[in-house]
């Protein structure tokens, strides 16, 4: 069975979609971006927050660093910063670089391997709307990687269905979970898509706007549309 990804930004937040059966709650801003960071002290209170109050069996908890370049020494400051929050997950953005190739991914994904291997789980989110060279999700299982997500980037309403067939998206799932990487799948999603993710078979779906009011990323939680979720799943 999946597992339920809801992201907040703030404590009270974080105490709804615990409460209404979130099992990763992942901490972003999206006044930011489609990877948001929230300020690193706030990521600290959030994860202390849910360590303290995740009931009998302990939520996990996952903090993008932003939308940040592919620029190695940049993505290993950050990655390096939000490590010491103690987040269980770090997730990385792989935005567009200035060629097709694997090289600009692959000089990042060198520079962030000790960080992978000392024991950080690092989660690459590759998005939907971009091309990646063939073998990217090799080279991050090599570099120590703890998984893919697979999202959307133009925040707009679209999600996965508008660029990929189901069939296309279970071959994706498929090379990133044989490799023994955790896969996510998010990105606009909303209730009516659950049981098309539930057939792909993620080991995570993920939710914010189609868990906030009128379906806006940017309004507040609205926690009927959280539990009418996890009842689904």
């Amino acid at each position: 069975m999946s597992q339920l990804l809801i992201s907040v930004t703030s404590i009270k937040e974080a105490q709804i979609a615990l409460e209404y059966g979130a099992d990763i709650i992942d901490l972003k801003d999206p006044e930011l971006g489609a990877l948001g960071a929230l300020p690193i002290a706030l990521i600290s209170e959030i994860v202390a927050f849910v360590n303290q109050n995740g009931a009998l069996k302990r939520k996990l908890t996952s903090a993008t660093i932003g939308d940040l370049p592919m620029e190695p020494e940049l993505l290993l400051r950050h990655v390096w910063a939000l490590s010491q929050t103690k987040a269980d997950i770090i997730k990385i953005g792989f935005f567009r670089v200035s060629n097709s190739g694997l090289t600009e991914y692959q000089v990042c994904l060198d520079v962030l391997k000790s960080i992978a291997r000392s024991g950080v789980k690092l989660v690459a989110v590759l998005f939907v709307e971009y091309i990646y060279p063939a073998g990217l999700i090799s080279a991050i299982k090599n570099a120590g990687f703890y998984g893919v997500m697979l999202d959307t980037t133009d925040k707009n309403g679209a999600t996965f269905l508008d660029y990929f067939t189901t069939d296309e998206i279970q071959e994706i799932a498929k090379n990133v979970q044989v490799q023994g990487l955790f896969f996510g799948l998010a990105g606009s999603l909303n209730l009516k898509h659950v049981e098309v993710v539930k057939a792909i078979a993620p080991d995570y779906m993920g939710f914010r706007g189609g868990v906030c009011i009128n379906h806006q990323r940017k309004s507040r939680l609205d926690p009927e549309k959280i539990r009418e979720i996890r009842e689904l799943i």
